[in-house]
């Protein structure tokens, strides 16, 4: 893996384990990796997670055991965001 030195995101202890179960539980492929991104642009934009093939266009990180790409484009604006996951039902949370 030819990871660049500076993650740009953190993930909570909470958050990578609910990641390692939903890639156990749903077997998930080995060529898929934890997608963390932005979905529109501007000012109407949300992140995004999901698993997904890397391509050209990403770069690719590993956070304890967890291999994380980013499309380079969103990298400036995930920049200090943490990940987490709330058990109360709002799952997976960015806070900035």
């Amino acid at each position: 893996m030819n990871s660049p030195a500076i993650i740009p995101i953190t993930i909570t202890e909470i958050a990578q384990q609910e990641i390692l179960k939903a890639l156990t539980i749903k077997g998930i492929p080995e060529d898929y990796y934890l997608r963390v991104g932005l979905r529109g642009s501007a000012c109407s934009a949300s992140y995004l997670i999901g698993f997904d093939k890397k391509e050209d266009h990403d770069e690719l990180y590993e956070i304890d055991g967890i291999q994380l790409i980013i499309n380079k484009h969103h990298l400036m604006y995930l920049i200090g965001v943490e990940l987490d996951f709330e058990e109360d039902g709002n799952g997976f949370t960015f806070n900035k």
